[in-house]
């Protein structure tokens, strides 16, 4: 077994190390010596084998996690990132002293994909020999309130507004409590039964309710499982599930491999095909162009509407101030936006030295090395490793275990026991007095917050990739993405109008024409700025899938019969549609999508679908059919736009904003595209639809909100206590007016909120993405 494995590794070594240089060679060997040692190269090859089906079926697969830090993991194809290059440390991934499975992850595309690989490994080793582990599930927010009313006897309508009351901000503000909250919404607690309702809600939360499957986490066991474990069938079928989680599991120390379903892999893979179909192209997410300039732009512009990491407000307060110029400051950008770098404190510091505001420390001469290519930051879990090894002597695994010992629940006792042996460690490196503390400091607080390296690389990678498909392939990445929703930070309309705003003309849903999925179609180009789909004249079609309660059986149906014969008029769309319902016609005629079929407007199509819809039967079949115009008057752009929003949840007309510029002109509101300009502090009014709400836990109470209107996305910033002042119109409200004061710092443009009111809503909008 080994000995495969080491020909396996070598194989892809020299294939993917050009030339095959001895730095390679050492670092494989040394790896190698230490998974024989370990007795591992069957878990390698388990894991070698899954890549390796992925690969024969055309399967997008990327091994994540801290098997990046391995050259033997790289070798055999299981992650796409070079650990040499990025000069990843092989400890964090395996180490003698850990004592444990090392941990792989293989990021797949979400849906069949992934499920048809959960299958193969459940074939290849039997029904008893793999099987997926489980969660605990536990009562917690909205759940647990409808439970409670649910066992209490509410009635529907009162339960819908007490679950509404229960969720909760990832910010926890100390005074927010649920008693206030019940109270704030007009609730009596002295109610005996409301009362009841609120002492139960809150005694359930985090009580086990169920087991459920993990996401994607498999055991594999040689011989049968469920002599080792309990086993039961799962409610998907071909599932089988350990009545175990994935702790219980490793510490019985059962072989698991993680399957994640990923969507940002499924656009990827949606692009290849669409580009090789309709480009003529071929798109190697392992050999995409290197240092592309155009990726840059759009990065140090904060343009990154639906790039995989990199699209979130948080991140785009931050791209400008960083101004990636190379894929290494992607890895950083990935990582220093999460709660551990913020907490801690390290992004300010980190963006003061890349601005050149700040000096560089490295704490001491030899930690330079280790801590160069991020400012002298310790943002990277290795990072902490590295310092360990270096200043007080550790080794690898003495290393994992001062991370593992400080990690998420960490124990004081160890904490001192490792704090102990690090300052012992840099005494006899004369490493002492103010500088040793300074270290020890840096060391004790990161290790909490820091984020590995090798997930941020493999991150970075799809980011990487997500950008110059959206940058040099527009038409096929936006279809990839609308096929693949509900994923990201935003939804399917605001990542149409970005793309519009790009130079992608997106074409509405048309039973003469959409499938299923969107695709994209050849036509007319309609601006020359169409990031690199200009040449090819490409436009995106809305899929049916979009219209809201047609069957994917009905849409399929539709497109096959279209395929046969083109559809002549609606009558000829039923009749040759059976699948077709009366309610899925009207939804149809409503969105527009029949329009093609000689109906008029879409009442005239209303009125064809109805009489469509009921057959005057042999006796009358003969005689002159009546005239098929509708008396009915067309919709109204107000009426039009309403039906696209209830219909698919987005519209192609003008953006609802844009009727009502003349009205915000009069307001003195100032279009979002017309803020960058503007100088730092003044006093600003802006208005549009509300498309992202976030409390994040981190931020100390404040609110952020992303609004849009027909121009572009601008940033407000809310104040805990103008939050306090405005909660439910902040939270409920679709349009909003802000007055407030500018920020323009480092080409980062956002509005401080300094007073709120609801823009009265004249027509429907894209429902918001709510973080709480």
């Amino acid at each position: 077994m080994m000995s495969f494995l080491r020909q396996r590794a070598d194989e892809g070594a020299r294939l993917r190390y050009r030339p095959y240089h001895e730095k390679a060679q050492r670092q494989i060997e040394r790896e190698m010596v230490l998974i024989e040692k370990l007795k591992l190269p069957g878990y390698f090859l388990i894991v070698w084998d899954i890549i390796e089906f992925c690969k024969n079926n055309g399967i997008l697969a990327q091994g994540r996690g801290s098997a990046a830090n391995s050259a033997v993991c790289y070798s055999l194809g299981i992650t796409a990132v070079d650990p040499i290059s990025m000069e990843l440390l092989f400890e964090r991934f395996l180490s003698e002293e850990r004592g444990e499975w090392p941990d792989i992850d293989i990021d797949l595309p979400s849906g069949d994909d992934r499920e048809h690989v959960i299958q193969y490994v459940y074939e290849r080793y039997g029904k008893l020999g793999a099987a997926m582990t489980a969660n605990v599930i536990t009562y917690r927010g909205r759940s647990a309130a409808r439970e409670v009313g649910k066992a209490l006897g509410f009635e529907v309508s009162t339960l819908e507004r007490l679950s509404s009351l229960v969720r909760t901000w990832e910010w926890k503000d100390p005074k927010d409590t649920p008693e206030r909250q019940f109270q704030d919404a007009g609730l009596d607690l002295t109610n005996q039964r409301i009362r009841k309702f609120l002492e139960l809600y809150l005694g359930v939360q985090d009580l086990p309710r169920h087991l459920g499957q993990h996401s994607g986490g498999m055991v594999i066991c040689q011989g049968q499982l469920d002599s080792v474990v309990p086993l039961e069938p799962a409610t998907m079928p071909g599932r089988v599930v350990v009545q175990w989680d994935k702790d219980d599991c490793a510490d019985m120390g059962i072989i698991k491999v993680d399957l994640l379903g990923l969507g940002m892999m499924a656009v990827i893979k949606d692009s290849i095909n669409l580009i090789r179909d309709h480009y003529g192209d071929e798109v190697d997410l392992a050999h995409l162009p290197a240092d592309d300039p155009a990726i840059y732009r759009a990065l140090q512009r904060a343009d990154t509407i639906a790039m995989f990491q990199v699209e979130s407000r948080a991140q785009m307060s931050c791209l400008p101030r960083l101004c990636p110029r190379t894929f290494y400051d992607i890895v950083v950008e990935v990582a220093i936006i999460r709660p551990g770098p913020i907490v801690g404190e390290m992004v300010n510091p980190y963006l003061q030295r890349r601005q050149g505001r700040e000096s560089v420390d490295y704490l001491h001469p030899s930690l330079e090395p280790v801590l160069k290519r991020t400012l002298g930051i310790p943002l990277f879990q290795e990072q902490l490793l590295r310092m360990a090894m270096i200043v007080a002597g550790f080794t690898g695994g003495e290393a994992e275990e001062l991370r593992r010992a400080m990690g998420f629940k960490r124990s004081e006792r160890r904490m001192r026991e490792v704090e102990v042996k690090l300052r012992a460690g840099m005494e006899r490196n004369r490493i002492t007095g103010e500088t040793q503390n300074r270290i020890v400091q840096s060391i004790t607080s990161f290790a909490l917050y820091g984020f590995p390296e090798s997930h941020a690389a493999s991150f970075a990678l799809l980011a990487y990739a997500s950008a110059y498909l959206k940058c040099h392939y527009l038409a096929a990445f936006t279809a990839a993405m609308l096929n693949n929703q509900p994923m990201g930070f935003y939804a399917p309309a605001i990542l149409i109008n970005d793309a519009r705003r790009h130079g992608l003309r997106v074409l509405p849903i048309d039973v003469t024409t959409s499938d299923w999925l969107c695709t994209i179609e050849a036509g007319a180009s309609d601006q020359a700025a169409n990031m690199g789909d200009n040449k090819f004249h490409l436009r995106a079609r809305l899929g049916l899938r979009y219209v809201k309660g047609l069957r994917e059986e009905t849409g399929r149906g539709i497109v096959r019969e279209r395929a046969r014969i083109p559809f002549c008029d609606i009558d000829d769309l039923v009749r040759r549609v059976p699948e077709l319902r009366k309610d899925e016609m009207t939804k149809l005629a409503e969105v527009g999508a029949l329009n093609s079929l000689e109906a008029a407007h879409r009442r005239d199509a209303l009125w064809q679908t109805a009489r469509a819809a009921q057959p005057v039967g042999p006796l009358l079949d003969t005689l002159p059919e009546a005239e098929r115009v509708s008396p009915l008057v067309r919709m109204s752009v107000q009426e039009r736009m309403n039906a696209d929003f209830s219909g698919t949840g987005l519209t192609l007309g003008r953006h609802p904003m844009a009727y009502r510029r003349e009205e915000m002109n009069t307001l003195g509101v100032t279009p979002a595209r017309h803020l960058r300009p503007m100088r730092n502090g003044s006093a600003v009014r802006v208005a549009g639809c509300v498309i992202v709400r976030q409390r994040p836990g981190t931020a100390k109470g404040f609110v952020f909100l992303s609004m849009e209107d027909e121009t572009g996305v601008l940033n407000a910033i809310v104040t805990p206590d103008l939050y306090d002042r405005y909660r439910f119109v902040l939270v409920h409200e679709p349009f909003l007016l802000i007055d407030g004061t500018l920020q323009n710092l480092d080409n980062v443009i956002s509005v401080k909120a300094g007073r709120v009111e609801a823009l009265p809503a004249v027509v429907m909008a894209a429902l918001s993405h709510d973080f709480h």
